[in-house]
């Protein structure tokens, strides 16, 4: 990364990214919940140009989500507590999967569950599927036996995913949740289970009060903020894994613009995931990656993996910047 920047001949830069056994052919995509599979705006653009496709979280079985109020609008972001509902397994393998299948991009699963058992038993599933490239686990589903999500204990964390890695051969992405004391910590428990890769990371408590009737807005009182507010908060997440561990990261949180795209990818994120900005702008995702590939061209890299990590300490980024990293 230092000295002269790479002379660009092109005015294509290769955008392709490697997350653990993952090639991306770019390093953006939906975050799971904010996208469905894609199917309403197929007509919008081209779904293929994404790194991958994200599916809203599967659960074991039938789900019907939080009672309302489930989703109130913030300044800068979104406060949301849906539940995670879901029709089950059958309905995603029988309605969604194969639209998945069909884009011509990495299709990545994301599953959820109560117990271990729960998870083992979808990664079981799904790993008997054809074209499904990697789990996503989504760690912040409340754990039954300690009432509290997985995502908050290194130990559950640990135990989860070393669960899932005995069902499946499948790459695991596990996402992580921001509020704890120490997110180095179970991120290390995580890849030390199994995971080859994190997601970094979910939406942060939250809530809104109805000053009028003098009640919280939502249903269940609380809930998960997301979009631009959280962007600077899990910016310092992603930093901190990378500078500790040798973990390959795509980072979710506030992703709006290609600016905070780039902002992450200095960090050392190999990947984006676009949550919210989904809601405001369908079009975010193909806006991102066009954004991303106009920076690299107007500083001159041929490849996005020049930038990764790229504003960490030099004794950093060559860790950092290898494939396997």
């Amino acid at each position: 990364m230092e000295g002269k920047r790479p002379n660009v001949a092109a005015t294509t830069p290769d955008l392709s990214v490697q997350v653990g056994p993952l090639t991306l052919k770019a390093p953006v995509m939906p975050a799971s919940g904010c996208f469905n599979v894609g199917q309403e705006v197929a007509h919008l653009f081209d779904l293929s140009c994404m790194g991958a496709i994200i599916n809203k979280t599967v659960m074991p079985g039938p789900r019907p989500g939080n009672p309302p109020y489930r989703v109130l609008e913030r300044t800068a972001g979104l406060i949301n507590s849906i539940g995670i509902p879901s029709k089950g397994p059958a309905e995603f393998l029988e309605h969604q999967l194969p639209f998945m299948r069909s884009l011509g991009t990495r299709v990545i699963v994301s599953i959820g569950g109560l117990s271990e058992a729960d998870y083992a038993g979808l990664a079981a599933l799904m790993d008997a599927q054809e074209g499904i490239d990697a789990l996503e686990l989504d760690l912040s589903c409340p754990n039954h036996a300690e009432r509290r999500p997985f995502a908050l204990s290194a130990d559950a964390t640990r135990s989860l995913v070393r669960a899932v890695r005995r069902a499946t051969r499948l790459p695991l992405i596990a996402k992580l949740a921001p509020n704890v004391s120490d997110i180095v910590a179970i991120a290390a428990a995580a890849m030390e289970a199994g995971a080859d890769a994190l997601c970094v990371a979910n939406t942060y408590p939250a809530m809104g009060i109805d000053i009028e009737e003098r009640r919280p807005v939502l249903g269940l009182q609380t809930g998960g903020l997301s979009g631009p507010a959280i962007k600077p908060m899990t910016l310092r997440l992603v930093w901190e894994i990378v500078s500790e561990l040798d973990a390959p990261v795509i980072a979710c949180g506030g992703v709006t613009t290609w600016r905070d795209a780039v902002e992450y990818l200095l960090a050392g994120a190999r990947a984006v995931q676009v949550g919210t900005a989904n809601f405001t702008n369908p079009r975010a995702i193909p806006d991102i990656i066009d954004g991303l590939r106009a920076y690299l061209v107007r500083h001159g890299f041929a490849r996005v993996t020049d930038i990764i990590g790229a504003a960490q300490p030099p004794e950093r980024r060559a860790r950092i910047a290898r494939p396997s990293a």
